[in-house]
């Protein structure tokens, strides 16, 4: 038997550890580099965008229930970007960005990023509720199919 010797953050941050390669240039660099927030407080940053992001996708499908069509689309979007840009804390962003267009997650990515704004589009400028809630839709699974990629053999799991 095999015995780790790692802490569970220790394991946790191997996963969105960086992977020590060439420094990022630029402000998300910048941000990746001089980011002085410990890993704990990282982790507490990006459960609170989680949370505070499913919270609005919860009130937006509230409001599609009321038959509000455009804060439907703004909110659930917006809760979806809230919860996305919470895993920034947990890599940097700059890296975050380049992990998103890996060849593993380049599809998800861009269905995940075309259904946020299609969301957008039919709820608020086309005000058609049954296209915003198809897009949503859209984007619940290519959220979902992203977040896979990121577990060891999650997406094979839920394929077989």
């Amino acid at each position: 038997a095999v015995v780790s010797t790692q802490s569970t953050g220790e394991s946790i941050r191997s996963v969105f550890n960086n992977g020590g390669g060439p420094e990022e240039e630029g402000l998300l660099g910048a941000m990746d580099n001089y980011c002085n927030l410990s890993w704990e407080n990282r982790l507490y940053a990006f459960a609170a965008c989680f949370v505070i992001g499913v919270f609005l996708s919860v009130f937006g499908t509230i409001e599609m229930w009321l038959g509000r069509w455009t804060a439907f689309a703004l909110l659930y979007s917006l809760g979806t970007l809230v919860a996305l840009a919470g895993t920034c804390f947990l890599r940097g962003p700059m890296s975050q960005i380049q992990k998103m267009f890996d060849k593993e997650r380049l599809i998800a990515s861009i269905v995940l990023i075309a259904s946020i704004v299609l969301t957008i589009v039919c709820g608020v400028v086309l005000k058609i509720g049954i296209l915003a809630l198809m897009c949503c839709v859209v984007q619940f699974c290519a959220f979902t199919w992203y977040t896979l990629s990121y577990i060891p053999y999650a997406r094979n799991a839920v394929k077989s």
